[in-house]
């Protein structure tokens, strides 16, 4: 995202009105250079993710450009959050049809600068191309925790307990609705499932508690069931989780209530950017003091057993899915 000859071209001139306001990092150079550079403070570690979002798969193409570029940034700060991880900055690289013009920029442009003061994470740099294709924006983000103090997919061990922040299902059925579900939902709860699906929530002010008491962390990103079975591959183990206990919002139980199947659709679908950690037994109630502390609202789901798979039992019985997950391929 650094501009590279004397004269300034369209796509300097791009940078210049719309991102370098949000370089306020000195080692962002003001976006002039084609690199920048960051020192970690002694005794940390940097934390590395990357996400994409493309129009017409994770935001529909009329969306808000301010929306856009927050889901854009909140999918990678929920990743942060799940590592332990205090955000330090990120890149951000766009595809941008021909038809994108200013209007678009200006908004993307205010939507990048609301999160990144709001998280602390300012712009270091990214790129800028022409697409035929639809909008795609991918951020590059990085953190920091103290040294060897990650906190990884592997290492729940049996009698852990399982928890979730939030609630679950509530960006799947926004989606539905998105797509034109004909469910009868009062205003305040379509808005409530439509706004969870095009903004997600971060649990960045829980990092540190994740950190100090998880064994086991990552984010909601492909639905509880299948990112829950991948942790639980990723350890060796099986989770053995009671659906009763399963936090959901008024508006998601409002929609099952009106149409059963949205269950499957809540515990399977994606984009709920949550954190699914687990908590060795001693720590349980420290941890759940610490979330408190942080304002974010945690649900003991289940717990680690020995085996293999995620197995969610209702009255006795295990619940089957026709798919786990979503999944791009």
């Amino acid at each position: 995202m650094g501009a590279s000859d004397d004269k300034m071209s369209a796509e300097d001139r791009l940078i210049a009105d719309f991102f370098k306001p949000l370089a306020t990092h000195p080692g962002a150079l003001g976006l002039t250079d084609d690199a920048a550079f960051l020192t970690p403070a002694p005794g940390t570690d940097v934390v590395l993710t990357a996400d994409a979002i493309i129009g017409g798969v994770h935001f529909f193409p009329d969306d808000d450009a301010r929306d856009v570029a927050r889901k854009a940034l909140r999918v990678n700060l929920s990743d942060l959050a799940a590592k332990g991880a205090a955000p330090l900055g990120f890149l951000v690289s766009l595809a941008l049809p021909q038809d994108i013009g200013a209007d678009w920029l200006k908004r993307f442009a205010l939507g990048l600068r609301e999160d990144a003061e709001a998280y602390a994470c300012p712009l270091f740099g990214g790129d800028t191309v022409r697409t035929p294709g639809p909008v795609m924006v991918a951020v590059t983000m990085f953190g920091s925790v103290p040294s060897g103090k990650m906190v990884r997919r592997a290492g729940a061990r049996p009698g852990h307990r399982i928890f979730v922040t939030g609630t679950i299902g509530d960006a799947a059925l926004g989606l539905v609705l998105r797509k034109g579900a004909t469910w009868t939902l009062d205003a305040a709860r379509r808005d409530h499932l439509l706004s969870r699906y095009l903004t997600p929530q971060p649990r960045n002010a829980l990092a540190e508690a994740v950190r100090a008491y998880a064994s086991t962390a990552m984010d909601v990103s492909d639905g509880l069931a299948g990112d829950l079975t991948k942790l639980c591959r990723m350890s060796g183990v099986a989770a053995t989780i009671d659906v009763a206990s399963v936090p959901l919002s008024d508006a998601v139980r409002a929609a099952v209530a009106i149409d059963p199947a949205m269950r499957e659709t809540a515990l399977t679908g994606g984009d709920d950017f949550e954190v699914l950690l687990t908590v060795p037994e001693p720590g349980a109630a420290a941890f759940r003091a610490a979330a408190n502390a942080a304002q974010v609202p945690v649900a003991d789901i289940g717990v680690i057993e020995a085996g293999e798979g995620a197995h969610f039992m209702e009255a006795g019985r295990e619940l089957a899915f026709k798919r786990l997950s979503f999944s791009h391929f």
